[in-house]
């Protein structure tokens, strides 16, 4: 599933072809998706002009204006989709489910071969959308640290590893950023999240802020299906430290690595390493 540094990824690829242009088309070839694609889906864009693309937590925006009128398209990739750029004639490929049309001839393309992702309509700038207000903050914000870790920990008999992939908590601390975060900061993923200190919580704020930074320069984690904007991988894969490597030995102590079972997802960890 596309995390947040693959997200990131998909936004800072696809923006400078996007970003300003006006849209001239919008061609929806499967409207069947996680959530219907809006049936005036093509009569609300054509004619408007994109905005500054942003990102909240795994949901990219796209902000798109007309005359009188200011408007968000909020998009989720969902289990296997990703956004691509592909140019005017270039002939969609099997799963390519909705095309947006831009005059300078560019076309920002979705593919979706599951179909779990969604794109919807909200007026304004998205923000008061009932999928984002409850999210926690941004990774790299300043308000996410070690003390607001900690705060939130207290009295949480959870598990760490769980407590941090949270939304609530903070967003993007996704199954494979937690796993690699946890085992940089030296955590066992075990541990109740309240009975972890002050100072561990600042190393593991850290530790996620320095995994999520690293995914990202590296174009995200490709595992299955995700491809930047431009159609090329993420290799960030290639860095894992323990993320899928149960059974092989640590790469930094020898001990063999272990998969165990938190919060219904799988996770693996060091148990020389990691405490």
């Amino acid at each position: 599933m596309p995390e947040l540094p693959e997200v990131e990824t998909t936004k800072r690829g696809v923006a400078p072809y996007l970003e300003g242009q006006e849209i001239t088309e919008v061609r929806v070839r499967q409207p069947r998706l996680r959530i219907p694609v809006p049936d005036d889906l093509a009569e609300r864009l054509i004619g408007a002009r994109i905005g500054t693309l942003t990102r909240r937590a795994k949901y990219l925006q796209i902000p798109v204006q007309q005359a009188d009128n200011e408007a968000t398209l909020l998009w989720h990739l969902g289990m296997s989709g990703s956004l691509r750029i592909a140019q005017v004639g270039d002939i969609p490929k099997k799963h390519d489910h909705i095309d947006v049309v831009t005059a300078s001839g560019h076309i920002l393309r979705y593919h979706d071969p599951r179909r779990f992702g969604f794109v919807d309509w909200q007026l304004g700038d998205g923000t008061a959308d009932r999928r984002l207000v409850h999210l926690g903050p941004e990774p790299f914000d300043e308000a996410f640290n070690g003390q607001w870790l900690y705060q939130l920990s207290r009295g949480k008999r959870v598990a760490v590893k769980p407590f941090l992939m949270d939304n609530r908590v903070v967003v993007g601390a996704g199954n494979i950023y937690a796993t690699e975060a946890l085992f940089m900061a030296g955590i066992d993923p075990r541990r109740a999240a309240g009975r972890i200190s002050l100072a561990r919580y600042e190393m593991l704020a850290a530790a996620v802020k320095e995994v999520l930074a690293a995914a990202i320069t590296q174009g995200g984690t490709t595992l299955r299906d995700f491809v930047s904007g431009q159609g090329e991988p993420g290799y960030f894969a290639q860095r894992l430290n323990v993320y899928g490597r149960q059974g092989q030995p640590c790469l930094h102590c020898g001990v063999e690595l272990r998969r165990i079972t938190l919060g219904q997802r799988s996770s693996v960890y060091c148990p020389g390493c990691q405490r």
